[in-house]
């Protein structure tokens, strides 16, 4: 195949940006499938590896592609319809989609609850807390990091059983707490920092959702508060009653 920069006055890098769109709706690139090499794609259509590599940044401006360092470009998944209810689990939504989900816990630590937080978890101000960063993924894809925050003193190592588990609904269960469901959510849009950015797989400067929350046990008894960030890009949030 061969392109010209000619009659049709579109720039190289947009026809083999069109190719490779007609190439993901047509199924020929599956989703979550790696594309070819630049080398590859730049044989294809007779054009430099600039021009490809430009073609794929157009591509994932849109969020049809994603590049991941060190591995190459895989072809992005349709935006994950995500229910906010009073009862939401990730592995669930994830799992009901036809993806697999999976966790990585980035970090574990203790912290003195602010007063803000001691409000959220219906502790006194100073009272000792277990923060978890946790990443949640659908197949190989980012979908939110998230900041957890539970009582030391009812949670004893939560950290140690995040990492084993990668499950808030099984570290829970760890502790004896088969069901929780959610007691208020607030959702603002925000802008990723670089932090996140580089664990979400996202350009800086990229939208995201923040998502607060916090769950309480069926007897109402806050059980953790977080403050989860979802590439807007990935998502599509539903929010349903009851």
């Amino acid at each position: 195949m061969s392109l010209q920069d000619g009659a049709s006055g579109v720039a190289l890098w947009r026809q083999v940006a069109d190719g490779i769109e007609r190439g993901i709706a047509d199924g020929r690139f599956p989703s979550g499938e790696k594309l070819p090499g630049e080398m590859e794609i730049a044989e294809t259509y007779r054009v430099n590896r600039h021009t490809v590599r430009r073609a794929l940044a157009a591509l994932a401006e849109r969020g049809l592609v994603r590049a991941e360092r060190g591995s190459g470009t895989y072809v992005e998944a349709p935006r994950l319809a995500y229910p906010l209810r009073s009862r939401t689990r990730f592995s669930e939504i994830v799992g009901a989609g036809g993806r697999e989900p999976r966790g990585q816990m980035v970090e574990a630590s203790e912290e003195t609850a602010s007063r803000e937080l001691a409000r959220e978890l219906g502790l006194k101000a100073g009272a000792p807390l277990i923060r978890i960063e946790a990443l949640r993924l659908a197949d190989r894809a980012p979908i939110c990091v998230g900041t957890h925050w539970l009582s030391a003193e009812r949670f004893p190592e939560a950290g140690r059983v995040y990492a084993g588990a990668r499950s808030m609904t099984k570290l829970l269960a760890h502790y004896g707490i088969r069901d929780y469901r959610r007691d208020s959510t607030r959702i603002t849009a925000g802008i990723v920092d670089a932090t996140d950015a580089a664990r979400l797989d996202l350009a800086l400067g990229r939208p995201i959702l923040i998502v607060d929350s916090t769950d309480v046990d069926i007897e109402g008894r806050p059980l953790v508060t977080k403050h989860v960030r979802f590439a807007a890009e990935r998502v599509q949030f539903l929010v349903e009653n009851g």
